[in-house]
């Protein structure tokens, strides 16, 4: 698991503040970790910064399989469109007038 070094703050300050510390969220677009008895147990988060950071997790994952799959066409184990598109049509019984 990946070390969190982001502003902490006590679950109990959180609940008593509640109101103070989405403002500071929102402020700072940053996520805030929650702990418990001085242990690390929720990452709390404005909902447009965690918006964003599922934008870029799918981008990465994107990219990711964008790569990968060139990686397999330079190797060699793809296949051309027009094999593909025929499998497809083959197993999806859609006519070629499709």
């Amino acid at each position: 698991m990946k070390q969190l070094t982001r502003e902490t703050d006590s679950l109990t300050h959180f609940k008593r503040e509640t109101g103070r510390v989405i403002q500071q969220l929102k402020k700072s677009g940053q996520p805030m970790v929650l702990t418990v008895n001085g242990q690390a147990k929720l990452v709390v988060q404005d909902a447009a910064a965690y918006s964003q950071l599922l934008t870029a997790m799918e981008r990465a994952e994107m990219l990711a399989g964008i790569k990968l799959g060139l990686s397999s066409m330079e190797r060699g184990d793809g296949v051309s469109f027009d094999v593909a598109v025929a499998k497809l049509r083959k197993r999806h019984k859609i006519p070629k007038s499709a």
